[in-house]
């Protein structure tokens, strides 16, 4: 199953992609990592060590601190689907993180992806 697949990758192959996505349009790792630590309760160490340590993304999104209160809402559109309407819990997390990601990329406020 392609969400199976997905979900045994590990944080420590996909975060240097979202560097080089971020980068490529003159944006910072400092703020991926707001992004993220926001989404997840990690705090930047934590971080860090899941990425070291391969942590799948089930286990990544599995042991977060806790996930952000405001993270329902997170909306648009991740690979055609709305996130607010994807059903798979884990599924969701991930696409959240990957909308976060885009918007950084897109040089959204900061302020704005955090949803302050």
């Amino acid at each position: 199953m392609v969400n199976e697949k997905l979900f045994q990758m590990s944080i420590g192959k996909i975060y240097p992609m979202y560097i080089q996505k971020i980068e490529r349009k003159n944006h910072t790792k400092s703020e991926l990592d707001q992004v993220i630590t926001w989404l997840t309760g990690y705090n930047a160490q934590q971080l860090e060590e899941q990425i070291d340590n391969e942590k799948t993304l089930q286990q990544f999104f599995n042991e977060a601190p806790q996930m952000n209160q405001n993270a329902s809402k997170i909306t648009g559109v991740i690979c055609g689907v709305k996130v607010q309407e994807i059903e798979d819990p884990l599924m969701q997390k991930i696409r959240y993180m990957d909308k976060l990601v885009d918007e950084v990329a897109k040089g959204k406020k900061m302020e704005n992806i955090l949803r302050k």
